[in-house]
């Protein structure tokens, strides 16, 4: 319609308009007809106002036909020149992107340290700025169904209509999240960001299409799958946390053991594949001794159990693994032109004076003490397994591993556990040690830095 305005003459653009206005479909999908003066008052004032937004005279023109162009090189060369693991953290007025109380439709109460009654929110404060370069400002109107930027000018609910005149970014596309619970982080901070943190009843639960319904007797489901009807487009999460194939060994033999086929991706990736055009995998923290025998997997390749001293090391398994499944995707990924993929690197943990079980914290409430800046290729501080599996591929690196280690202070930390009972044995109380979480984070926080920087990759 904007283009068509520039093109014709406006009585004959308004012309085309009311027609087309005067049954319509709107928000929610939902048709109307407009009748009467009070219609017809309606469409005079839309057409008013998208008059006054293109004219050449109204300095809100440049900004509003010029912002996609500046948007869409802006993001291309970013996207190609731009090392977005590089700079620093800076103060912005704006953030949080949305609220950890109102998000309550996709945030897990324990990580909303808001809910959980944390007193101190300076680290919802900053955002990441990539040295020499700039991340397009995350919209959820521009990034779910829209390509153009909505100005603060235009009145909210007017550029809600206009915009729905526009082209897609997202529509009839589908993002899907596979990895351990930090995957699941970001999976709710996306939802959390494209909702604004609001209500939002007419996003579907599509689960069922992906097989993510709750199994009898579980906790939860394997998964979460959102589609929002306006613009078909489909966010969804599934655990795997060590991005291996887990299939049963045994059913009537309890403890159940598992059989974990490091060289074969999930059958979950593997059966939808086709049905992606965002791809996010992560992995990381469950590759560890513990993790593994609690959980009763047996690592298995080919098709065999590992014997002897191949893949002792957890390290070595986790490696393989990464490259196993980075190496299956790179070959899929001609089959599927339209898929993006992208490896997100390892999140770090910052447990201090002992580990989760052993009375480790992450007590610091400072912003940035550990500094604000990353400039050079500190090796501590890079995901070696990720950055060597994907090197030479198709597959693109999200790179969060840096960033996020100056950010101790965005844990949940302690305002999330209360400090467990103590025991009795023998008539003695033993006391377990109080349990922080310097893992996961605080939402908003961290995991919002992550989706920006994969929207500006995307």
């Amino acid at each position: 319609l904007f283009l068509e305005l520039q093109q014709q003459s406006r009585g004959v653009f308004f012309v085309n308009v009311i027609s087309r206005i005067q049954s319509t479909k709107m928000l929610g999908g939902k048709s109307y007809t407009l009748r009467g003066s009070v219609s017809l008052a309606l469409v005079i004032l839309i057409l008013f106002m998208i008059t006054l937004l293109v004219s050449e005279d109204n300095p809100l023109h440049t900004s509003l036909f010029d912002v996609k162009r500046q948007f869409t090189a802006s993001s291309s060369s970013s996207s190609s020149v731009c090392n977005f693991a590089k700079g620093r953290w800076v103060k912005d007025r704006n953030r949080p992107l949305y609220s950890g109380f109102e998000c309550k439709q996709w945030l897990s109460t324990m990580w909303s340290c808001r809910v959980m009654g944390r007193p101190d929110f300076s680290f919802e404060g900053y955002r990441w700025q990539p040295q020499g370069c700039n991340t397009p400002h995350f919209d959820r109107f521009t990034f779910l169904n829209r390509d153009w930027i909505v100005l603060e000018q235009v009145p909210k609910r007017l550029s809600r209509c206009l915009l729905q005149f526009l082209f897609s970014r997202m529509q009839n596309k589908t993002i899907a999240f596979i990895g351990d619970s930090l995957g699941r982080q970001q999976f709710q901070s996306l939802m959390c960001m494209a909702t604004g943190g609001e209500e939002s009843p007419e996003v579907q639960n599509v689960g069922w299409e992906y097989g993510l319904v709750k199994p009898k007797g579980a906790i939860r489901p394997d998964g979460w799958a959102y589609r929002f009807p306006t613009t078909n487009t489909t966010i969804l999460y599934y655990w795997s946390a060590s991005l291996s194939d887990l299939v049963p060994m045994n059913n009537t033999d309890p403890p159940h053991l598992t059989a974990m086929h490091l060289d074969r991706p999930p059958a979950f990736m593997r059966n939808y594949l086709h049905r992606f055009d965002v791809l996010v995998l992560n992995t990381g923290h469950h590759w560890n001794r513990g993790k593994i025998e609690g959980n009763h997997w047996v690592m298995h390749v080919n098709g065999t159990q590992v014997e002897g001293e191949f893949l002792k090391d957890i390290k070595d398994a986790k490696d393989f693994t990464i490259r196993s499944v980075a190496k299956w995707l790179d070959a899929q990924l001609p089959l599927h032109p339209r898929l993006k993929a992208f490896f997100r690197t390892i999140s770090p943990r910052h447990f201090r004076n002992g580990d989760w079980n052993t009375g480790g914290n992450c007590n610091n409430t400072v912003p940035l003490s550990r500094g604000s800046e990353i400039t050079g290729d500190d090796y501590g501080l890079v995901d070696t397994a990720v950055e060597s599996a994907v090197n030479g591929t198709r597959i693109k690196i999200l790179d969060v591993t840096a960033l996020s280690e100056l950010r101790d202070e965005a844990h949940i930390s302690g305002s999330k556990l209360k400090p467990r009972k103590p025991k009795k044995v023998s008539n003695v109380t033993s006391t377990t040690p109080i349990v922080n979480d310097c893992l996961h984070w605080c939402l908003p926080g961290i995991p919002d830095t992550w989706n920006e920087l994969f929207i500006a990759q995307i």
